[in-house]
């Protein structure tokens, strides 16, 4: 468990300083507070002198009776708890995400392409290796920029729910790999020692290839960039509580501007080129679109895929973040 202390110097400026690292036996509320009070006493800290406790969301931090913050405030009530208000918007993209159910099942899709790449080190190995040839053949035919500390061998990250920046790592990490792991699904689809591992190859490539991932692929990064840009800011230590209120606002604004007829046009014309690139099918937009499973019941009569594609997919999720 990470220790970090703020506090204000004599010049009256906050200060955030990095104190231990503790190793614990458990997670519960009573054996986390037993941990600290015994650290903080043998640096000559008094817990009455605590003026506030700041923690992630987990149930045995912020529990009323019970967490680690209410068992401070029986001794110290001027220990206030404050959630980490980046964690907060973290959990709150995620619970939105999952309200929209072309986002969810992305995020699922996604999950699922990391680890059918990435799930053993041979695995790792042929998308390594994949990537030195996409390298090589980018060079070669100089469609990319070179340069001192550019062009580095990345990795596949995992989104994570209560990890800052996780699903905009593993959305970025991926279409930057894009090519090198669409060759190892093929690999393993048609040379997996297993059926049931072929299978996994040729369903996440199927993932991988269609329009709709793509298009979500696109989306979510861009909705991600501008939230992240918000959590960034949020967490300075001279950020104060007028300031954050404005930059909610922006941010607000900036995703309002996304879903304009302008801003769905020029995100439209981003989706179709990086499908140009990467000899992804682009469908018909005036084809008829067919939802699949309890949603065909509100499907209109006239339902194209451009209404799909513009609004179940697109409109949603900037309402709903």
């Amino acid at each position: 468990m990470a220790l970090v202390l703020r506090f204000v110097d004599k010049d009256g400026i906050l200060q955030e300083r990095f104190f231990d690292l503790i190793h614990v036996t458990s997670t519960k509320a009573a054996t986390l507070k037993e941990v600290l009070s015994s650290v903080l006493s043998k640096n000559a800290f008094d817990v009455q002198n605590l003026r506030g406790q700041g923690y992630d969301g987990a149930s045995n931090m912020r529990g009323e009776f019970n967490g680690l913050q209410a068992l401070f405030l029986r001794e110290c009530p001027y220990a206030y708890y404050v959630h980490c208000y980046a964690h907060r918007l973290q959990l709150a993209l995620v619970a939105a995400s999952k309200e929209v159910v072309p986002v969810a099942q992305f995020f699922q899709k996604l999950l699922f392409i990391v680890n059918t790449v990435d799930s053993s080190a041979k695995r790792h190995d042929e998308l390594h290796d994949a990537q030195l040839d996409e390298l090589a053949r980018l060079l070669a035919i100089d469609d990319i920029e070179t340069g001192q500390g550019a062009n580095q061998i990345r990795a596949l990250k995992r989104p994570g729910d209560t990890r800052w920046g996780s699903h905009l790592g593993s959305i970025s990490s991926l279409k930057a790999m894009f090519n090198a792991v669409s060759l190892v699904l093929q690999k393993i689809a048609s040379d997996g020692s297993a059926g049931s591992i072929r299978a996994d190859g040729d369903t996440a490539f199927i993932y991988l290839s269609s329009f709709e991932f793509i298009l979500l692929l696109c989306l979510m990064q861009e909705i991600l960039e501008i939230t992240e840009d918000l959590g960034q800011a949020l967490q300075k230590k001279s950020q104060d509580i007028v300031n954050a209120m404005r930059l909610v606002f922006s941010t607000k604004v900036r995703l309002n501007e996304m879903r304009s007829d302008d801003g769905w046009e020029a995100f439209f014309f981003r989706v179709v080129e990086f499908c140009a690139n990467h000899s992804i099918d682009i469908p018909d937009l005036e084809e008829t679109h067919i939802l699949r499973g309890g949603r065909a019941r509100r499907q209109p009569d006239c339902f194209t895929k451009e209404h799909y594609f513009r609004v179940e997919c697109y409109f949603d999720p900037c309402k709903q973040v």
